[in-house]
């Protein structure tokens, strides 16, 4: 069945006001360098998000989402590739292009097409379910000291259990975890410094202070990822497990399959945050389950087709069991589905349905629109 036409949606989704930072905080999240801006510049919902529609010649539909900052002449180029083609053609765990920020997007596509053309779950085509329900954690940027208490504490009202927080040297993380315990007593933190602790004295001070406190589920990238052989010695001081974060989209960055297996052959983690399309996270699943490591799924803060394609990883996923980065919609001011996610935390749900299971909602779609192109035959 023949690719007949693709679209192309550009948005901007801002956040929801107070749902990133304490209002006299300004640091912005977006790591990688954007056109002339260097990163850490730009704040990551001021940067567009490109949903692709990818339409066979029977009419049916797949969506998908690409990751931040792609600009839509790039994924134009992508799109006028694979028009034309027959589907069943594709090799869908290696698509004939690049792997670039715009890759998963086509894949995600693509595969929610496949799926419903021949009436599965995209689950199915991983392999099937391995769990129907996903735990999810909560998240915030950079707060205040007074503030971070009630944070956790109207998160665990809602039924969260986790809080992941981006953190820096400026940040007094020992005094984030007290305020936490009082207010929040069952709330676990997942502290994720971005490789911005600098060195393992920093690191090794922080968690001196936080294994007192006691509520610190594992500390992520705490400083450069290239410093594994320092990994492997925070790992072996540190009773707070040590986690790598391989997130493929930062190809920017150098990061790769590879350095999972570099992390394990030096002993130098506890487990992974792991961010990808399909077929690149089921490989590094296999990799952490061979390990016998966990591991969740990463994000950028993404809309509702984007977290969809993380859930039918997650639910394929053995070794998917600390908390995954689904939080999107409590940031985001919209998903852009129909009918959002189910989530019921700490647990997020497989949605059901042939497909990806959800529907986008093209009025939402048009009402965050800034440009929309139409690739056909």
């Amino acid at each position: 069945m023949k690719i007949s036409k693709i679209n192309l949606y550009e948005v901007v989704v801002p956040a929801k006001k107070g749902t990133i930072e304490s209002s006299e905080i300004n640091k912005p999240l977006h790591k990688l360098s954007q056109g002339t801006e260097m990163g850490w510049s730009i704040q990551f919902d001021e940067l567009s998000k490109i949903l692709i529609s990818i339409e066979l010649a029977n009419g049916v539909i797949g969506w998908g989402e690409c990751y931040r900052g792609n600009t839509i002449m790039a994924v134009k180029q992508v799109a006028q590739k694979f028009v034309g083609m027959s589907i069943e053609k594709i090799i869908r765990q290696q698509l004939p292009i690049p792997y670039t920020r715009i890759y998963d997007g086509f894949e995600c596509a693509l595969w929610d097409c496949f799926a419903r053309l021949k009436n599965v779950r995209v689950v199915d085509l991983l392999g099937g379910p391995v769990r129907e329900k996903i735990k999810v954690g909560s998240w915030s940027s950079h707060r205040t000291t007074a503030e971070v208490g009630e944070i956790a504490s109207n998160f665990a009202a809602l039924g969260y259990d986790c809080i992941k927080f981006k953190t820096d040297l400026e940040d007094d993380v020992a005094g984030w975890a007290t305020a936490i315990k009082r207010a929040a007593p069952d709330m676990k933190i997942i502290f994720d410094p971005n490789e911005r602790w600098i060195s393992s004295a920093e690191v090794k001070t922080r968690i001196d202070a936080l294994k007192e406190i006691g509520n610190t589920l594992c500390i992520e990238d705490p400083i450069s990822r290239w410093k594994i052989e320092e990994y492997a010695q925070i790992r072996s001081y540190s009773p707070i497990p040590i986690v790598l974060h391989v997130s493929l989209p930062y190809v920017d960055h150098g990061q790769r399959v590879h350095d999972a297996i570099r992390a394990i052959q030096h002993q130098a983690i506890d487990g992974f945050n792991f961010n990808c399309g399909f077929a690149h996270f089921q490989k590094l699943d296999h990799i952490a389950t061979a390990a016998e490591l966990p591991c969740w799924h990463g994000s950028e803060i993404d809309l509702g087709i984007m977290e969809a394609m993380y859930l039918h990883s997650c639910a394929a996923a053995h070794s998917c069991e600390w908390p995954s980065d689904i939080f999107g919609t409590l940031i985001r001011s919209h998903d852009l589905l129909k009918q959002s996610l189910r989530i019921e935390p700490p647990f997020a749900f497989l949605p059901e349905g042939i497909g990806l299971g959800v529907e986008p909602d093209l009025e939402a779609i048009n009402e965050y629109l800034i440009n929309k192109i139409e690739v056909a035959n």
